[in-house]
Protein backbone atom coordinates (compact mmCIF):
# COMPACT_ATOMS: atom_id res chain seq x y z
CA UNK A 1 0.00 0.00 0.00
CA UNK A 2 1.59 3.30 -0.67
CA UNK A 3 1.84 5.76 1.89
CA UNK A 4 2.68 8.89 0.45
CA UNK A 5 1.62 10.95 -2.45
CA UNK A 6 4.04 13.49 -4.33
CA UNK A 7 3.03 17.06 -4.44
CA UNK A 8 3.69 19.58 -6.82
CA UNK A 9 5.64 22.56 -5.72
CA UNK A 10 7.68 25.70 -7.53
CA UNK A 11 11.19 24.36 -7.84
CA UNK A 12 11.06 21.72 -5.41
CA UNK A 13 9.11 18.54 -4.25
CA UNK A 14 6.97 17.33 -1.64
CA UNK A 15 5.13 14.56 0.13
CA UNK A 16 2.05 14.39 2.30
CA UNK A 17 2.66 10.93 3.80
CA UNK A 18 0.37 8.72 6.41
CA UNK A 19 0.93 6.29 9.62
CA UNK A 20 -1.49 5.01 11.50
CA UNK A 21 1.03 5.92 14.26
CA UNK A 22 3.38 8.85 14.78
CA UNK A 23 5.87 6.40 14.53
CA UNK A 24 4.74 4.52 11.26
CA UNK A 25 4.00 8.16 10.36
CA UNK A 26 7.86 8.87 10.59
CA UNK A 27 9.12 5.55 9.34
CA UNK A 28 6.83 6.30 6.41
CA UNK A 29 8.28 9.61 5.61
CA UNK A 30 12.32 8.61 5.58
CA UNK A 31 10.92 5.46 3.34
CA UNK A 32 8.88 8.31 1.01
CA UNK A 33 12.26 10.12 1.06
CA UNK A 34 14.07 7.72 -0.17
CA UNK A 35 11.40 6.27 -2.57
CA UNK A 36 12.44 10.08 -4.25
CA UNK A 37 16.03 9.54 -4.19
CA UNK A 38 16.78 6.12 -5.96
CA UNK A 39 14.82 3.43 -7.50
CA UNK A 40 14.27 0.71 -4.61
CA UNK A 41 14.08 -1.95 -6.50
CA UNK A 42 16.28 -5.16 -5.70
CA UNK A 43 17.10 -3.30 -2.23
CA UNK A 44 18.26 -5.46 0.40
CA UNK A 45 17.75 -5.29 4.12
CA UNK A 46 21.24 -6.09 4.71
CA UNK A 47 22.50 -3.95 6.67
CA UNK A 48 20.50 -1.90 9.82
CA UNK A 49 22.13 1.36 11.55
CA UNK A 50 20.01 2.92 14.78
CA UNK A 51 19.80 6.57 15.09
CA UNK A 52 18.63 8.84 17.92
CA UNK A 53 17.01 12.30 16.62
CA UNK A 54 15.93 14.81 18.88
CA UNK A 55 13.84 17.96 18.21
CA UNK A 56 12.06 20.49 20.14
CA UNK A 57 8.67 19.41 18.80
CA UNK A 58 7.24 16.91 16.28
CA UNK A 59 7.97 19.06 13.49
CA UNK A 60 11.21 19.77 14.62
CA UNK A 61 11.67 16.21 15.00
CA UNK A 62 11.25 14.93 11.91
CA UNK A 63 12.79 17.52 10.02
CA UNK A 64 16.21 16.53 12.11
CA UNK A 65 15.23 12.80 11.31
CA UNK A 66 15.10 13.30 7.58
CA UNK A 67 18.01 15.51 7.58
CA UNK A 68 19.55 12.66 9.58
CA UNK A 69 18.99 10.40 6.91
CA UNK A 70 19.51 12.55 4.12
CA UNK A 71 22.99 12.85 5.64
CA UNK A 72 22.82 8.84 6.09
CA UNK A 73 22.90 8.87 1.71
CA UNK A 74 25.01 11.84 0.91
CA UNK A 75 27.38 12.17 3.48
CA UNK A 76 28.11 8.15 4.29
CA UNK A 77 26.49 6.83 0.59
CA UNK A 78 23.77 4.53 2.36
CA UNK A 79 20.22 3.72 1.38
CA UNK A 80 17.88 3.29 3.65
CA UNK A 81 14.53 0.46 1.96
CA UNK A 82 13.07 0.15 5.55
CA UNK A 83 12.29 2.32 8.47
CA UNK A 84 10.88 1.25 11.99
CA UNK A 85 11.23 3.63 14.46
CA UNK A 86 10.90 1.80 17.86
CA UNK A 87 10.83 4.66 20.85
CA UNK A 88 9.29 7.67 20.77
CA UNK A 89 9.23 10.41 23.18
CA UNK A 90 9.00 14.13 23.49
CA UNK A 91 11.36 15.66 21.97
CA UNK A 92 13.14 12.43 20.56
CA UNK A 93 12.90 9.18 18.49
CA UNK A 94 15.12 5.95 17.89
CA UNK A 95 14.97 4.01 15.04
CA UNK A 96 15.90 1.26 12.91
CA UNK A 97 17.11 1.87 9.42
CA UNK A 98 17.76 -0.97 6.94
CA UNK A 99 18.99 -1.22 3.75
CA UNK A 100 22.66 -0.96 1.48
CA UNK A 101 25.73 1.07 0.27
CA UNK A 102 25.06 2.86 -2.29
CA UNK A 103 26.48 1.61 -5.43
CA UNK A 104 26.62 3.58 -8.65
CA UNK A 105 26.78 0.70 -10.77
CA UNK A 106 23.31 -1.23 -9.41
CA UNK A 107 21.51 1.98 -7.83
CA UNK A 108 19.80 4.31 -10.23
CA UNK A 109 19.27 7.63 -9.09
CA UNK A 110 15.82 9.60 -9.50
CA UNK A 111 15.76 12.88 -7.74
CA UNK A 112 18.42 14.90 -5.90
CA UNK A 113 17.19 16.24 -2.56
CA UNK A 114 19.60 19.17 -1.47
CA UNK A 115 17.77 19.59 1.69
CA UNK A 116 14.72 19.22 4.15
CA UNK A 117 12.68 22.12 4.93
CA UNK A 118 10.38 23.66 6.99
CA UNK A 119 8.47 25.36 4.51
CA UNK A 120 5.06 23.78 4.73
CA UNK A 121 6.01 21.21 7.85
CA UNK A 122 2.71 20.15 9.15
CA UNK A 123 1.72 17.12 11.28
CA UNK A 124 -1.89 16.10 11.89
CA UNK A 125 -3.79 13.61 13.89
CA UNK A 126 -6.53 12.57 11.52
CA UNK A 127 -9.47 10.22 12.70
CA UNK A 128 -7.37 7.62 10.58
CA UNK A 129 -3.94 8.29 12.30
CA UNK A 130 -1.28 10.54 11.39
CA UNK A 131 -0.40 12.76 8.38
CA UNK A 132 2.63 15.28 7.47
CA UNK A 133 3.20 17.28 4.62
CA UNK A 134 7.25 18.20 3.91
CA UNK A 135 8.94 20.10 1.11
CA UNK A 136 12.27 18.95 0.15
CA UNK A 137 15.12 21.47 -2.05
CA UNK A 138 15.92 19.76 -4.90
Amino acid sequence: MKTYKVLDHTADIGIEVWGRTKKELFGNAAEAMFDLIVDLTGINNVNEKVVTIRGSDAEDLLVNFLREALYLFNGKKWIIKQCKCSEMKSGQIVAQLQGESYNAQKHQLKTEIKAVTYHGLSIEKKAQGWKAKVIFDV
